[in-house]
């Protein structure tokens, strides 16, 4: 099916530079104008979600028939292939079919397993526990969950990790699978990382959790409502859908996101953590639904007229871009545990995907783990980075994350003395 001729000058969409002072008119002034916008290519927004519906279908039967099969559905590699530049063209058809990567043995185990130490050494020496509040917000409230996930981002151990050589040729090579140059403008530096700060996960053995609901994390209504999202997805947007492409960096890199839509400043290629434990995957993992291209199907469905003309499917600020059963119920089909990890391996998934953690009774083990995507250079990390080299600089929170700034008095922190080649340059400091 070919792209039918526009029939007239498709209108210009409305786009607001912060948070509108009243979102349900601000949503039932963009769809319109979105559905107009589609309908100017010849095409219903019916029609380009069939498109859409189809290919993430096709892809949908083929994980299925992956796991009947007992074929492991996440690509898996050992570092060394992508340190030595062995990773073979199979497997790179498959990262980028499937957007997520575990890497083995991205560290030493026992350098896993002594940051893990570190971190535990850190955060009880400085009372964390005896101090600690709970969760700043309740940015995981649209998906029902209150993850472990804890405040600390200045250790040792996570700095350490995240200016590493081992992590910056991990990053360099996840990020080679983006178009990063086009129409003569260098969307990203595939080679410089912004050493985005996150934080910790520790989950002890013994553990009743309830996961973390199904979710994505790039933005909320700035993706339908600002206008560097709009040319972003532009082809979902024109009628053009034929042509979208999941890893096309363009205007993703530069525009900002208005305050209240997301808790994330920065561009990331992939997210991804460091397993500071050893975890099989029926202990309340990680799971995706690995179909990088899912935003097409996730950004066209509000736009189909059972859905309230002030609702997004129950997209909003302040929270996590949710993903339901109620109106994404076929995306659950594919939803898919990684595989089993240990100490040291690193997981990656495209920074567009649905995601979740499963939820688990009396975990067996540990379950930790230490944030770190791929946050390549471009010009929305550079002006983040400059928040986050205050933020490193007085052990304040980072502006992305709630203001509970534990670590400002804590020792043991990692200074400037820390700092290598690539966390100085990370943090502008060179």
């Amino acid at each position: 099916m070919t792209l039918a001729a526009e029939s007239h000058q498709a209108p210009v969409l409305p786009h607001w530079e912060e948070t509108p002072d009243d979102l349900g008119a601000a949503i039932r002034e963009i769809k319109p104008a979105l559905r107009a916008r589609i309908e100017a290519s010849g095409r219903t927004v019916q029609e380009v979600l069939a498109i859409i519906e189809e290919h993430i279908e096709t892809r949908i039967a083929e994980i299925e028939a992956e796991r009947e099969r007992g074929e492991e559905v996440w690509p898996v590699l050992d570092y060394d292939a992508i340190h030595d530049g062995t990773v073979t063209p199979t497997d790179m058809a498959k990262i980028k079919r499937r957007g997520c990567l575990v890497v083995r043995g991205h560290f030493p185990r026992e350098q896993a397993l002594a940051w893990d130490a570190d971190i535990v050494d850190y955060v009880g020496r400085n009372g964390f526990f005896e101090n600690y509040a709970g969760p700043g917000d309740d940015f995981f409230g649209s998906v029902g969950s209150k993850p472990e996930i804890y405040p600390v981002y200045w250790s040792r151990a996570q700095m350490q990790a995240r200016q590493s050589e081992r992590m910056a040729t991990v990053q360099s090579f996840l990020n080679s699978f983006w178009k990063h140059t086009s129409d003569g403008t260098q969307w990203f530096d595939p080679d410089r990382d912004a050493l985005y700060p996150d934080r910790i996960r520790r989950r002890p053995p013994g553990t009743d959790s309830s996961g973390l609901g199904t979710h994505c994390d790039p933005g909320t209504l700035d993706l339908w409502m600002t206008e560097e999202y709009q040319k972003a997805f532009r082809h979902l947007f024109d009628g053009s859908a034929e042509k979208y492409d999941p890893w096309d960096a363009a205007h993703r890199t530069t525009g900002p996101q208005y305050p209240g839509s997301t808790m994330c400043s920065a561009f990331r290629t992939f997210q991804g953590w460091t397993a500071l434990s050893d975890m099989d995957a029926d202990q309340g993992v990680l799971h995706t639904v690995p179909i990088p291209e899912i935003m097409a199907y996730l950004l066209l469905r509000p736009l189909l007229p059972d859905v309230p003309e002030d609702s997004m499917c129950g997209v909003t600020v302040n929270q996590v871009f949710p993903v339901t059963k109620r109106w994404h119920p076929m995306l659950y089909r594919a939803l898919t545990p990684i595989p089993d990890v240990r100490a040291g391996d690193s997981v990656w998934w495209h920074c567009d995907m649905i995601h979740s953690v499963a939820p688990v009774k009396d975990q067996k083990g540990w379950g930790n783990v230490m944030y770190i995507p791929a946050a390549p250079w471009c010009p929305r990390n550079e002006r983040y980075a400059d928040e986050v080299r205050a933020a490193f600089l007085t052990g304040s929170s980072p502006s992305d994350f709630p203001s509970e700034h534990y670590e400002r008095t804590w020792t043991g922190r990692s200074t400037l003395d820390d700092l290598n080649r690539i966390g100085r340059r990370g943090m502008t400091l060179d």
